[in-house]
């Protein structure tokens, strides 16, 4: 039997305020346990509950930059449940009218494009956290995260693979990060996914019984939690067994998937109406100011690079993956750099190093202003690429500038017509076979004759002059 996967994801975004949802304590992360709280996130008899304006304005932003609606009235909701670092037993969520419905992001797999709708995006507070390991045979708990805002986003179950889930992700990751309403740090907590995975047999309409594998704060785990969760789903199928609704965690030491209780529905919670919080009321000239303010977004920025650049539009959405990316680009074009060879040089060299460094374009040590000097040799001859990549490591490891370098350690590109045919003359009489080959009609012989030459030159020669004097010498 052919299976199909159906994967939705409900992803948790904390918000960039510097107090929380309810109270005026201080979302700083790594402060020392339970010091950044006030009375309403440790739930003291008679504490009321007062709405961050901060934190609706990042919503508002989210919706507008989604292309969904902003509800002009939502509503708080309790959500309750009994867990320890919940100290009012209920979560202060919404449930029946949130602040954004629907909106899409595009995602693309294999250079293939792709709408993911979304349901909904509501805000809600986050829980304290429970801590095992300081403690011999007893937990304590650190309310310093309870009643930090989260914009939770909920897409509808239309991934049908564990790449699509990782590209959506990655999609909504980028967005919020761009936009500025979450810092993205998914080791403290900031963007964390919840998957919900199900199989069904190709081609029937009813989903199959999900499960949801809570916290992962990975796109690498995101990955490797939704194959063996479905690999485990069809196999339980397929030796007969039944897949019973559940809320389980992915153990990547292991690979695994693995039950942790059965999943509540919706009416497990009892929901209901928050009374100590009005309704959410945002009026059309407050969306109308965040819509005027919001940035240039990742696809209109990508349409732009490939207008105004001429570069090519899988470039353009390389380029505009991040904001910073996109940023250094642009600076480096300002600054004198042929367009196409910066977006070559900053996928190619400077990712690679930085990828292998593990650091961000905003830690590259070569500024956009250096990498455009660097580029600027290239294009006047004045070195080639292969000098170029050696002449990047350096500016790389020193700090010191392209023509520094190239100056200090004699790297310029010998132009000389005169000195390159000598060296030209003395690699036809050296090599007669790869000679003889070129005039034979193998193409790649002159490959081979321009790889001599250039060693003959210590890297110095211009390839492009040397393969026009090959070809009129062997004509």
């Amino acid at each position: 039997m052919k299976w199909e996967v159906v994967i939705g994801l409900e992803i948790h975004t904390q918000l960039t305020t510097k107090s929380k949802i309810f109270s005026p304590a201080s979302t700083a992360f790594g402060a020392a346990p339970n010091t950044q709280t006030a009375v309403v996130d440790i739930a003291l008899p008679g504490a009321l509950p007062v709405m961050n304006k901060a934190v609706v304005e990042k919503a508002i932003q989210f919706g507008l930059a989604i292309g969904a609606k902003v509800n002009r009235r939502s509503v708080f909701a309790r959500k309750n449940y009994f867990y320890p670092d919940l100290p009012k037993g209920y979560q202060i969520s919404q449930f029946e009218l949130p602040v954004v419905e629907g909106g899409q992001i595009t995602i693309n797999v294999d250079g293939v494009d792709k709408v993911i709708n979304l349901t909904r995006a509501h805000l809600e507070e986050d829980a304290g956290k429970s801590v095992h390991e300081d403690f011999q045979g007893q937990s304590g708990i650190d309310l310093n995260r309870a009643g930090t805002p989260l914009l939770e986003i909920v897409s509808e179950p239309e991934m049908r693979s564990a790449a699509e889930a990782v590209a959506y992700a990655k999609a909504l990751y980028s967005l919020v990060t761009w936009i500025g309403i979450c810092d993205g740090n998914m080791q403290e907590g900031s963007f964390r996914c919840d998957v919900n995975v199900s199989v069904r047999p190709e081609g029937q309409k009813e989903f199959g019984t999900r499960r949801e594998i809570k916290n992962l704060n990975s796109f690498k785990f995101i990955e490797q939690a939704v194959k063996a969760e479905v690999q485990w789903q069809i196999e339980t199928i397929e030796d007969g067994g039944k897949i019973q609704q559940a809320t389980v965690l992915f153990d990547p030491d292991t690979g695994e998937t693995r039950m942790m209780r059965s999943k509540e529905d919706a009416h497990d919670y009892r929901y209901f109406p928050d009374p100590d919080l009005p309704p959410l009321v945002i009026s059309e000239e407050w969306i109308e100011r965040v819509r005027s303010e919001l940035p240039e977004l990742p696809e209109a920025m990508q349409a732009r690079f490939s207008q105004q650049y001429g570069i090519s539009a899988y470039d353009a959405g390389t380029l505009t993956a991040s904001k910073d990316l996109a940023a250094f680009f642009e600076a480096t074009v300002a600054a004198g750099a042929d367009a196409k060879l910066a977006a070559n040089w900053l996928m190619g060299d400077i990712s690679a190093t930085l990828n292998r460094e593990e650091k961000d374009i905003s830690q590259s040590p070569v500024n956009p202003q250096a990498l455009a000097a660097l580029i600027k040799r290239v294009s006047d001859s004045t070195i080639n690429n292969k000098t170029a990549k050696d002449v990047l490591k350096k500016m790389w490891e020193t700090g010191d500038a392209a023509d520094t370098i190239i100056e200090r350690d004699g790297l310029k590109q010998e132009t000389d017509t005169g000195a390159l045919e000598a060296i030209v003359d003395e690699v036809i009489a050296n090599n007669a076979k790869s000679v003889e080959e070129f005039k034979s009609g193998k193409e790649k012989a002159l490959n081979a004759l321009v790889g001599q030459c250039m060693k003959a030159s210590k890297g110095k020669g211009n390839p492009g002059v040397l393969t026009e004097l090959l070809k009129k010498k062997l004509a």
